[in-house]
């Protein structure tokens, strides 16, 4: 279930890395950025440091055939061909990263140009996974996963006994976090085989190409955050972040995050240009059916039709989750699920890790994202988090737990 190298080529990473890549190198190509590794699992996974600083060698040494090119621009043409010129030079700069342990804690730092560090993000964490469950889980094989996978369709195949899947829509989500490449590839083909109907399609534009499978990726948390360092006043920040994607990618890609600065801050921004501007909203943290009706409301409220967009719910999702979560929203509002550990990593004998690295400055000021789920915040400093609160009127109870839990 492992091969020799974690990460198998430039693409095979989230597809929103490469539209994040474009919306910099148009929009902010000398932002400075600071990003860093969390595990917010209790491990240690001080033990895989010199194999880590391996497996970034090679990850060095990927680049970006022709073929992919040529695949890219067919299948988004909205990635511009100044960017695929870029993309075709890209390599990732080991300079960049410092890996290291101190307290039985892995840590990993890497520092440059926003357009050049931020795509580390998908195949650090990938790569960290992978070694890890290396060392765990070595017998772990394929009839394993294949089994437990096929335990998960048929799980799915029975909830819609009592409700009608016709419309019931879920994507691959699964990279950061995956068991292993091998594993990766193994579950999003059978899947592709088993739901036709339901299943499609990746966020990986590589497995995408190599299953022949439609992937998506739009904006990311790191969008929002990004702007809260650019020369905008602060309150503004959200605002500019939505307007700025809309005037990079002109109509595609029209899916928008909501939970960089809560929900409530979020439905304040959202006048009726970005409702009727944009295609959908994004849930990633926080109850998913408090956050729909939410959303809900402020389009119904904006004189918006709520059935013309689309939810897509993307935080810790199973099938019986999404399946609830799809029964409360069917005929008010289209939905649409992202599914990453637990299809990618979690294969019933085997815990998965939960890993993130984020973003932390921006020309050497801090960003912070205050999530709906307080536990998720990122942050060294307190006083900015304090007035970032403030600035967005976050709920008092909120910021309390925030500052309880950031770090």
């Amino acid at each position: 279930m492992f091969g020799k190298t974690c990460v198998r080529s430039l693409i095979d990473t989230d597809f929103y890395k490469l539209t994040m890549q474009q919306a910099y190198l148009h929009q902010i190509p000398n932002a400075e950025s600071v990003w860093e590794f969390h595990c917010r699992t209790d491990e240690d996974l001080t033990p895989y440091v010199g194999q880590l600083r391996e497996q970034l060698d090679a990850l060095s040494e990927l680049y970006v055939t022709e073929d992919q090119i040529d695949y890219l621009r067919h299948r988004a043409p909205y990635l511009r061909d100044d960017y695929l010129a870029f993309l075709r030079l890209f390599r990732f700069n080991l300079s960049q990263v410092q890996v290291s342990a101190a307290n039985n804690s892995l840590s990993i730092r890497v520092q440059g140009p926003q357009l050049h560090v931020s795509p580390f993000e998908i195949p650090v964490m990938a790569t960290v996974s992978e070694l890890r469950n290396r060392v765990r889980y070595p017998t772990l094989n394929e009839e394993q996963i294949r089994k437990s996978t096929f335990n998960k369709i048929r799980q799915l195949e029975r909830l819609g006994d009592s409700v009608d899947l016709s419309d019931f829509r879920f994507f691959d989500f699964g990279t950061r976090r995956r068991f292993s490449y091998d594993a990766h590839y193994i579950v999003v083909d059978m899947l592709k085989h088993a739901l036709p109907q339901q299943f499609g399609g990746t966020s990986n534009p590589h497995l995408a190409r190599e299953l022949q499978l439609p992937f998506m990726g739009t904006m990311a948390h790191e969008w929002l955050q990004t702007h809260q360092g650019l020369n905008y006043r602060l309150v503004d920040s959200q605002k500019a972040a939505l307007e700025n994607w809309v005037r990079e990618y002109r109509g595609d890609l029209g899916i928008a995050l909501t939970d960089v600065i809560s929900v409530d801050a979020f439905c304040r921004d959202l006048d009726r240009y970005f409702a009727k501007l944009y295609d959908g909203f994004r849930h990633d943290s926080g109850d998913p059916i408090v956050w729909g009706e939410k959303i809900v409301r402020r389009l119904e409220e904006l004189r918006v039709d709520p059935s013309r967009k689309t939810l897509v719910f993307s935080d810790g999702l199973d099938f019986e989750r999404a399946v609830h979560i799809y029964k409360h929203f069917k005929g008010r509002v289209q939905t649409s699920f992202g599914i990453g550990t637990w299809l990618m990593a979690d294969f019933d004998i085997n815990t998965p890790l939960n890993i993130v690295m984020k973003m932390i400055s921006l020309g050497g000021q801090p960003v912070a994202k205050i999530s709906d789920s307080p536990g998720k915040t990122m942050c060294h400093d307190r006083a900015f988090l304090t007035y970032l609160m403030e600035v967005f009127a976050v709920d008092a109870g909120v910021r309390e737990q925030v500052l309880l839990g950031a770090g």
